[in-house]
């Protein structure tokens, strides 16, 4: 029987067909959806395959992938190759009309192709600040300055809605200006929400009312809060809800990065997560804390996430006039960015 409601975990599979265990997996009514990796990818014929072959087993999960650009961008082969963000920034800084109408044209283009394969949405764009700073973060930001992020990034999630894609920005409240990265280590930043606000959490306090989706980073600000932002009602219903005006879906981040392990073992992140006002969580690269947080989940018997509809891709969107003269002219543009 396949899933008709949607629940609050998203995971990954092992590669680029579905794994007897996977079928079975894919069914659980507390599962969200499947996130897509580098290694599940061969061509844009296979992962179209693939996504319909999940769908047809289970029409309710929401498919996704880091589309970003640069080096995160998980599939390359048959689509057009994005540079990274920052890219944008120098051309911004010597022609400003043209920088945003590429931009919005790249938002566009990326979420058209990810659309058309049958996918729901990739995570972006990044509203961090950074130029050389964070490892995690560097060339995927936009900028270093916030005003250009905002310009820039809300061009891009602009194109993104005209597709018919849910924009989701990351990562709340900034994780560009910490020099240690939430893969291997829990960064600690010493500023203050009122100090953020003028810097790191600038766009996503202008950008609020365009996003359909926020990530949160896993860093720990002790002037706020003595847990991480994503696991932290103080940040995600305080800060980013009450006073930021976000009305959207919370993604966490993936709880198997090392950052997450404060909140605990797997299920007492997912738990941590949920009840800090995550609407799904992610636990990918490791089936065993995925099933760990499925298992958690139901036992708790978790109310399905109400917010997810909201983020699922518009694929029905019938294609915009010249949309193949745009294509190739954003693509030959952005060969030039490479």
């Amino acid at each position: 029987m396949t899933g008709t409601v949607a629940g609050s975990l998203m995971l990954d599979i092992a590669g680029t067909e579905l794994a007897p265990e996977d079928r079975s997996l894919l069914l659980e009514p507390q599962l969200a959806g499947v996130i897509f990796f580098a290694r599940n990818f061969a061509s844009r014929r296979q992962i179209t395959a693939l996504c319909a072959e999940i769908r047809a087993l289970n029409p309710a999960l929401l498919l996704a992938v880091d589309q970003e650009g640069g080096r995160v961008q998980r599939f390359k082969q048959g689509f057009t190759r994005l540079p990274p963000m920052q890219r944008f920034d120098g051309l911004y800084r010597r022609d400003r009309p043209a920088a945003l109408a590429l931009a919005r044209d790249s938002g566009w283009l990326m979420a058209a192709e990810l659309l058309d394969c049958g996918l729901d949405l990739s995570f972006a764009p990044v509203l961090d600040l950074d130029s050389d700073c964070c490892p995690a973060i560097g060339d995927r930001a936009f900028s270093a300055d916030g005003e250009r992020v905002v310009a820039l990034a809300g061009a891009f999630i602009d194109g993104m809605h005209e597709a018919g894609m849910a924009a989701t920005g990351k990562h709340f409240p900034g994780h560009g200006r910490v020099d240690t990265d939430s893969h291997r280590v829990l960064p600690v930043d010493a500023r203050d929400w009122q100090q953020l606000l003028q810097a790191d959490a600038l766009p996503f306090a202008r950008l609020a009312p365009q996003l359909d989706a926020v990530m949160p980073a896993h860093i720990l600000f002790p002037a706020v809060d003595d847990r991480p932002v994503g696991f932290s009602a103080a940040w995600l219903q305080q800060r980013l809800r009450a006073e930021l005006g976000f009305d959207g879906l919370i993604f966490s981040d993936d709880l198997s990065m090392a950052g997450a392990a404060a909140a605990g073992g797997y299920a007492q992140r997912a738990e941590a997560a949920l009840r800090a006002g995550c609407d799904v969580v992610l636990a990918c690269n490791n089936r065993a804390g995925a099933l760990e947080v499925l298992e958690h989940l139901q036992r708790l018997d978790w109310p399905p996430p109400s917010r997810l509809p909201a983020v699922r891709g518009d694929r029905a969107r019938p294609p915009l006039a010249g949309a193949g003269a745009r294509r190739a002219r954003t693509a030959a543009a952005l060969r030039a960015l490479l």
